[in-house]
């Protein structure tokens, strides 16, 4: 997805909600929250939302876009879903946004706690657990009146300018850390990506966890040691298969680390790296630097592997793949609503209308291609 500016058009978000509230309506009533919180954490679903409401297949602001047209909606709508959080400083009003409507949700005061919980344990795997250069811009929590939860949260890469979408689900977690993601999603993989979430990392992940607990002067001692003054440094001494990795390991090797941080996490006594890492100051640095620490001198490989791995109904708002056909999105919109005004109406009549509605939409995808 490459970065793309400008903003949706007045025409198309207007329809897009309209669309989209007959949309999440339907998949509710018909399937329920925690299907629909599914979808979200599925990223071809999503992918096909998007376009589907007309929206860039292509641009970074499908996630941004979709994302702040669902949450309109549901906070509209009364489903059992609410959505917190967005773009900039949105992604930052998430606790306040969870406290708010968490309670209108009838939420315990413990689930709206873990709601912020797994949101902050989210952005602070994507933003440094897993180090590929694609710092965090958009952050989305979808989340019922069960709590259960879906996170769709982005990175943009200022070099390339290309962005990155990572997909979460409460269902699909078992610990934040240990593979985590339903997907990561971006148009490029990129070599010496340092992904402590991978579950080759497990080893790497436990000896960062003892390192803590032996003290930062142990820790400074060490890394003394890897970034050597006028003397030989290990790596020189270190066996190393592939060449190139060794060359990434130096290229990471971090200039300094949260000391205090680690003075913190010393007292604290974590007791898995999940926690650790739950510890504020524990950044991307201090990340890189307990793992190359725990590569280096013990022999705990952290894994180097990027762990990143679409249709249109009407038309695109740039006119890719085509123009948006604004009269066929009015009318299939029109549509969606009878169809959910009318609920109540038999199984006959239900299959009439979305019939025209299948004509409709073959017409509108024959005439602008």
């Amino acid at each position: 997805m490459g970065l793309h500016w400008g903003r949706a058009p007045s025409w198309l978000t207007k329809r897009m909600k309209r669309l989209a509230k007959a949309i999440v309506t339907l998949l509710v009533d018909e399937y329920g929250t925690e299907s629909f919180l599914a979808r979200i954490a599925d990223p071809m679903w999503f992918q096909a939302i998007s376009a589907a409401l007309g929206y860039d297949f292509d641009s970074s602001g499908v996630t941004s876009v979709t994302c702040g047209i669902l949450k309109d909606v549901l906070d509209s709508k009364n489903v059992g879903l609410r959505a917190a959080g967005g773009k900039g400083k949105a992604s930052r009003k998430v606790p306040m946004d969870l406290e708010r409507d968490g309670d209108a949700l009838g939420l315990s005061s413990s689930k709206v706690e873990f709601l912020k919980y797994a949101s902050r344990m989210a952005a602070k795997v994507d933003n440094a657990v897993i180090q590929c250069n694609y710092p965090l811009y958009h952050h989305t929590i979808f989340y019922s009146e069960e709590g259960s939860w879906a996170i769709v949260q982005q990175g943009m890469n200022t070099e390339n300018r290309k962005a990155r979408r990572y997909h979460w689900l409460s269902s699909a977690v078992r610990n934040f850390v240990g593979e985590p993601h339903t997907a990561i999603v971006c148009d490029q993989v990129h070599r010496h990506v340092l992904n402590m979430a991978a579950r080759e990392s497990e080893e790497c992940r436990m000896q960062s966890v003892q390192l803590v607990s032996d003290g930062t002067k142990q820790i400074t001692k060490m890394m003394r040691s890897l970034r050597p003054l006028g003397q030989s440094s290990l790596y020189e001494w270190t066996d190393c298969i592939d060449e190139r990795q060794q060359i990434a390991r130096v290229q990471y090797l971090p200039e300094k680390m949260n000391w205090e941080a680690l003075d913190r996490a010393y007292n604290f006594v974590p007791r898995n790296y999940e926690a650790l890492i739950s510890i504020s100051g524990i950044g991307p640095a201090t990340i890189r630097g307990l793992a190359l620490i725990s590569d280096i001198i013990y022999g705990k490989k952290p894994s180097w592997r990027d762990p990143a791995r679409f249709s249109f109904a009407f038309g695109g708002k740039d006119g890719v793949p085509f123009p948006v056909d604004r009269r066929s999105y009015d009318k299939v919109i029109e549509i969606l609503e009878e169809i959910v005004k009318n609920a109540e109406l038999d199984q006959n009549e239900q299959l009439q209308a979305m019939r025209r509605l299948r004509r409709i939409s073959t017409r509108a995808g024959t005439s602008n291609s």
